[in-house]
């Protein structure tokens, strides 16, 4: 039942964020009807969009800085010929031009222009923060400060439809990526600019609209009682990380925090570069930890086997009784 404590409750959880919401919104309702006191999302949505929120319950929370680095899809409307201060619908209107009959090769090419890294300077009107205040509070105040132009990666843009007056796009982007500025950015771009008025988060990495919950569907659930069916294990953060399978010992002395050697890394998932995000498994498959590896794994023959195989970033797993610590000695 709703505010009943859901004592070990733990895992991932992808929702469809409705229109009107605010992410802090989502994860307030879900914590109320859960009864999990621990529920953080990954990656802000802005009321006004929709779609994939990743929220983690228990020590789920802890994945979701990690699953914040993942790569993000969007489809936005773009309508042309009217800025905004807030580069979205919610805003003022700042700036009225004619649109002269954008062609679709003439979009396609502006799209093509902003492919690869590109530099962003972060809205006035969003979370991020300046001397300690949120840039949101400044711009409700009638304050603006200048802001640091940050690269982002754009991986793919695609021209979807393209009216009279509105322009439809499909963005495949790194994380921080604000696709508010690169709507206004194509806007100026393109001599007429634009705003956001529609905007659908498709996926972060591998989580998909396609395999989210709705909130309605799951306030449904839990009234039913069968909500934590629909949680994903803390396990299934594979499927957008590769990972190390640690062998036994291994993964027992990660316990008291000594990150495996490269002789203790049974198996290889996927692909990685040195310094990148990797997952740490146990050979039963169950989450021990998320690292940063220490070497190629191209180049995983080339490298001592007695070296720490990655730096240790997050330890999932606890200190159990009757335990005794693993030998660190060389």
């Amino acid at each position: 039942m709703p505010n009943r404590p859901a004592a070990g409750a733990e895992g991932l959880l992808n929702l469809d964020k409705p229109l009107g919401l605010t992410s802090h919104d989502v994860v307030a309702r879900v914590r109320r009807l859960t009864g999990v006191a621990r529920v953080g999302h990954a990656g802000t949505l802005d009321p006004q969009a929709t779609g994939v929120l990743l929220l983690g319950l228990g020590k789920g929370t802890k994945l979701t800085p990690f699953l914040h680095e993942c790569r993000k899809t969007y489809r936005a409307r773009l309508k042309l010929g009217v800025r905004t201060d807030t580069h979205d619908s919610a805003g003022k209107t700042i700036d009225i031009r004619a649109v002269n009959g954008v062609s679709a090769a003439q979009a396609r090419a502006v799209l093509a222009s902003f492919a690869g890294t590109i530099e962003q300077i972060p809205p006035m009107h969003s979370a991020v923060k300046w001397q300690g205040q949120r840039l949101y509070t400044l711009a409700r105040q009638g304050i603006e400060v200048n802001r640091q132009p940050r690269p982002v990666q754009i991986f793919r843009i695609i021209l979807l439809a393209l009216t009279p007056d509105t322009l439809s796009l499909e963005v495949e982007c790194s994380a921080g990526t604000y696709i508010r500025v690169l709507a206004d950015d194509i806007g100026q771009r393109l001599g007429c600019g634009a705003h956001v008025a529609d905007l659908v988060r498709t996926a972060i990495g591998p989580f998909t609209l396609a395999a989210a919950l709705t909130l309605p569907a799951f306030e449904a659930a839990v009234r039913q009682g069968g909500w934590r069916h629909h949680l994903l294990s803390l396990a299934s953060v594979v499927r957008a990380f590769p990972a190390l399978v640690v062998t036994p010992p291994a993964a027992q002395a990660l316990v008291y925090g000594r990150p495996p050697m490269l002789q203790e890394i049974s198996r290889l998932v996927g692909t990685f570069e040195v310094g990148g995000t990797v997952a740490i498994l146990g050979s039963d498959g169950s989450l021990l930890a998320m690292a940063a590896p220490t070497f190629r794994s191209a180049e995983r023959t080339q490298i001592a086997p007695d070296v720490p195989a990655v730096r240790l970033r997050r330890v999932f797993v606890e200190v159990e009784r009757d335990i005794p610590p693993a030998d660190t000695t060389a």
